[in-house]
């Protein structure tokens, strides 16, 4: 019994492809975003500002930098799932019992 594909199951497949590749898109996007704004961060850590709130602003930023980092790191592990899961999509999608 072989398994015929018909133009609706193909523009389905193709759709959910599709939109997994933007989901991918989406993510990078954001870790580009993530890592501008980790570098003005670090230009913050730069000032010089000698005062106690220059230095308490300063250790602030510096966690929050750290916590971007934390974030950024997990968000690169997402967007390699993601493509990941995309090109498995694009792959079982095109995979079809009786095809060859």
């Amino acid at each position: 019994m072989s398994v015929e594909v018909t133009g609706a199951d193909l523009r389905a497949d193709m759709l959910r492809a599709s939109q997994v590749h933007q989901l991918a898109e989406r993510v990078a996007a954001c870790l580009v975003s993530g890592e501008e704004i980790l570098a003005g961060f670090r230009d913050i850590q730069l000032l010089q500002w000698e005062s106690p709130a220059g230095r308490a602003y300063r250790n602030t930023v510096a966690l929050q930098a750290a916590a971007l980092r934390r974030c950024l790191e997990s968000l690169t592990e997402a967007r390699v799932a993601v493509e990941r899961h995309g090109q498995e999509t694009l792959v079982a999608d095109c995979s079809y019992p009786g095809r060859f």
